[in-house]
């Protein structure tokens, strides 16, 4: 599970004409730690940009809106043509070239790769999780993004078996991910929540990895600097007995 957070990083609208009410500013950031929202965030735009956050706790940077699928981002813009409907089935001609509106137009409001000719060469359109203010006046431009795994909340157990894994890695640069489970014992395995399988191990790594903790080349993993420096910082966050129980 991941920590997510909401970025204003622009406003698509004219804001001096029509300033945000909130008075957001470039840069406010609002965060789901996994247990609890921190930031301020405006009440017209969280409807929209807290169930994707929700949604981007469990899957991360994995996250695609099911829009990005669409091909109709990559066609041209059309004028209506009857006498073609015999090919098209509906009517439309191609118009083979990127149109330009005025600043504030209402198309300006469309993902910056759509509806251009020639297309653009990559699938990007609606892969990238940004959410606009519904006030169409100022417009403003949110970028929501997984920054780190989650430590707190119900994450906080499954957080600290990838710490642990991070530990066992790095007592053995290069170890296979499907041989992780063999370097918990017994005891260490079935006596902690949650117990280890191939199946969670290679979950727990693959979030590891997209964070930069973890590096996993052709099956095999090491700890970056990256992951060595969290499991530190990891390690000095636990109690005297914790780290005893822990081994670590």
């Amino acid at each position: 599970m991941f920590q997510v957070k909401a970025t204003v990083v622009d406003f698509l609208g004219d804001e001096d004409t029509y300033p945000c009410h909130f008075q957001h500013k470039i840069g406010d950031e609002f965060i789901y730690d996994g247990e609890k929202y921190v930031g301020r965030i405006c009440p017209s735009a969280s409807p929209m940009l807290v169930p994707m956050m929700i949604e981007m706790h469990a899957s991360g940077p994995r996250y695609i809106p099911s829009g990005y699928y669409y091909p109709f981002w990559y066609a041209p813009c059309s004028v209506k043509a009857p006498s073609l409907k015999k090919y098209d089935g509906l009517g439309f001609k191609n118009v083979l070239k990127t149109i330009v509106e005025p600043k504030y137009h209402m198309a300006n409001l469309a993902a910056p790769n759509a509806f251009k000719w020639p297309p653009h060469h990559e699938r990007t359109v609606a892969k990238g999780t940004i959410v606009i203010c519904p006030d169409i006046r100022t417009s403003a431009l949110y970028r929501v993004e997984a920054f780190d795994i989650s430590d707190k909340g119900y994450d906080v157990p499954y957080f600290r078996r990838q710490m642990s894994i991070l530990s066992k890695v790095l007592a053995k640069p290069g170890i296979a991910v499907a041989r992780i489970l063999n370097e918990f014992s017994k005891e260490e395995n079935e006596n902690i929540y949650p117990a280890l399988s191939t199946i969670i191990i290679e979950a727990l790594a693959e979030e590891l990895e997209l964070m930069g903790y973890l590096e996993i080349k052709d099956g095999k993993a090491t700890v970056p600097a990256k992951g060595q420096k969290k499991l530190e910082d990891y390690k000095k966050s636990l109690t005297a007995e914790e780290r005893k129980a822990l081994k670590l």
